[in-house]
């Protein structure tokens, strides 16, 4: 078999993003050989990317302690593209509140082509980040979070969606296309789901979607734990639709004092 050689600006495309993704896992500075050891990059060209990104003012280096950290530039890119609950931070501060009340971790997930990803994490006090990480993909057959955002299709689509699904996952995970598709229709009915996380063995999710008049894609907010905690999952359910409908209330307050504000400019 030929190997498949990937082109060098693709390599680079990724290594970026997996420096990116190492500053959301561990919260804090990092090193070259933080790099180097996570995901066995050779030392010399991570050092490389690292003083282009600082030149690019993307990162701060501490010429001390040679630590990296990101500038405000990171968080800036991009954000003027997304939908108010994010790019004022109430999503973000709904996922820490409940990472916070509930003790567990908090994810966002979200479709990308015919797989699930972890799109943000909030580690709670007992966290599972050792099995999970931001950017982690899944199949979507293979978690309820990734079934709950499949009823965001079209339900006369749907069918030829789990058969595309089907034909593109490895043998062993295989499934039965009419019991999965009853399955996703049960979830589009109660707007939530409970059952495998899929990322890693022994994880459960419960999840719900977030409106969708609030974000462009299909989102699904989910509360992960370890199969033998001792969990309330519906009362997970529950605190979690409490805060969605809160934060969506904020916002919605937000947009007609904005408007009332405007209005008693022009008159």
């Amino acid at each position: 078999m030929v190997a498949v050689v990937e082109p060098n600006r693709t390599k680079i495309a990724k290594r970026v993003i997996e420096i990116f993704e190492l500053f959301c896992d561990t919260g804090k500075t990092i090193t070259v050989m933080d790099i180097v050891r996570r995901y066995g990059r050779p030392q010399s060209s991570t050092s490389e990317l690292l003083s282009c990104l600082v030149e690019m003012g993307l990162l701060y280096k501490d010429p001390r302690s040679r630590t990296y950290t990101p500038t405000p530039r990171i968080a800036a890119l991009g954000i003027s593209a997304q939908p108010k609950m994010i790019r004022d931070g109430g999503l973000f501060a709904l996922m820490d509140a409940l990472a916070d009340s509930t003790g567990k971790c908090v994810v966002l997930t979200g479709l990308v082509n015919t797989r699930l990803q972890i799109f943000r994490l909030s580690p709670g006090a007992k966290p599972v980040t050792d099995k999970i990480s931001y950017g982690a993909f899944e199949d979507l057959s293979a978690s309820v979070a990734g079934l709950l955002l499949l009823t965001t299709n079209a339900p006369d689509h749907l069918g030829h969606l789990l058969r595309r699904l089907n034909a593109e996952v490895a043998a062993e995970k295989r499934f039965a296309v009419t019991d999965l598709k009853d399955q996703v229709n049960s979830y589009r009915l109660q707007g939530h789901a409970i059952g495998d996380f899929g990322f890693a063995p022994g994880l459960q999710v419960a999840a719900t979607l977030l409106p969708r008049s609030k974000i462009r894609g299909p989102l699904a907010l989910g509360i992960v734990f370890d199969e033998r905690d001792d969990v309330d999952r519906w009362a997970l359910i529950a605190e979690m639709k409490r805060g969605i409908a809160k934060c969506t209330a904020t916002h919605l307050a937000g947009a007609y004092h904005q408007m009332d504000h405007s209005i008693r400019i022009a008159v």
